[in-house]
């Protein structure tokens, strides 16, 4: 179907398409067009079906009033939510949100990021996977606006906002260690990314300080892209090479949903053969007879501030934009798993 323009509009009201564009772009009063022509110029629009021609509108104007933000993944409840969030703070501000995934492959978020370059977005949320350096570079060289969520490289002095990973991780160990467990195992992901990096070195640094020995004997790592039944059943074969084990902490919420499988499939019960605790919570978790203790990440704030952050920037102009980094603190929810 041919796009409705400003000519199709102007030749149906039978005026100039100069006279259309200032009704419809709001400077019909400053031209002094009647409020009857543009009543009539609006009803003909609307009947049309005419829509502004955005890259029209950003030339014109040099912005598209567009944000792109690129998260990990479109499902889960992490990344919906600070989905959601992010756009309510978006449009408050006059801002539409351009949303993708990159399900943590460099090339399609490489892919990605070029795509939105394409529509002129004003600027750049992104939470960015392995491989993506040098385009996230490329953007903060040419001084766009763009803000990092939940992970960053930490080479690039680049605005970013996440969870104190390491500090969450920590406190969830001191909690186990309070209430007693010493031989605590710990499932995380293969993914070379600092949140990740950071879950894992506290773990460590917590069994360390305790003088534990065969550290790394107690870390399963999982490929990213495991199945839920790889999942559960790698879990539950490392619990069971492990009897002696007393909690499990897994370092993903959705490892600690198929990790409730894996335990059930090994025949124990939460306390009482195996504690339990996740970082990141989940809705499943507060569900779940008993409860699942959750490391909860403070998604609204990170939400909030990254896009204040993108919003400062917008509005500086060309002004060189401030780095800010950012790590905001997790909280502990006991429940009864522990």
């Amino acid at each position: 179907m041919k796009r409705v323009s400003l000519k199709d509009v102007a030749r149906e009201a039978g005026i100039s398409t100069s006279a259309v564009s200032f009704i419809l772009n709001g400077r019909a009063d400053e031209m002094r067009i009647s409020e009857e022509l543009q009543k009539k110029v609006k009803i003909i629009a609307e009947k049309l079906g005419y829509t502004p021609n955005q890259i029209a509108v950003s030339l014109r104007t040099g912005q598209s009033k567009l944000i792109g933000l690129v998260v990990e993944s479109i499902a889960g409840h992490f990344f919906g939510l600070l989905a959601k969030i992010i756009e309510e703070q978006a449009a408050a501000a006059g801002y539409k949100l351009l949303y993708s995934s990159t399900e943590n492959k460099a090339q399609r978020g490489i892919e990605i990021l070029r795509m939105f370059s394409q529509h002129q977005v004003d600027g750049y949320l992104v939470t960015p996977a392995k491989g993506m350096e040098k385009e996230i570079e490329n953007i903060a060289r040419h001084n766009k606006p763009l803000v990092l969520i939940d992970s960053y490289f930490p080479n690039d002095n680049i605005s970013h906002v996440l969870a104190d990973n390491y500090r969450g991780t920590m406190m969830g160990m001191e909690h186990l260690f309070d209430k007693g467990y010493r031989n605590i195992l710990f499932v995380t992901v293969k993914l070379p990314m600092i949140q990740m990096e950071e879950r894992k070195r506290a773990f460590k640094d917590a069994l360390q300080a305790k003088r534990v020995k065969g550290i790394n004997d107690k870390i399963l790592e999982l490929p990213f892209n495991s199945s839920a039944d790889e999942i559960a059943t790698q879990v539950k074969n490392f619990i069971k090479a492990k009897p002696s084990a007393d909690a499990i902490f897994f370092a993903t919420n959705y490892l600690g949903i198929h990790g409730l499988e894996a335990i059930q499939q090994a025949g124990l019960s939460m306390p009482k053969d195996i504690a339990m605790i996740c970082f990141d919570d989940h809705e499943l978790f507060r569900l779940f007879p008993g409860g699942i203790t959750a490391i909860r990440q403070p998604i609204p704030e990170i939400a909030k501030t990254a896009i204040q952050l993108l919003i400062a920037q917008l509005e500086s102009g060309t002004e060189k934009q401030t780095c800010e980094k950012l790590e905001l603190s997790p909280t502990l929810i006991a429940r009864g798993s522990t």
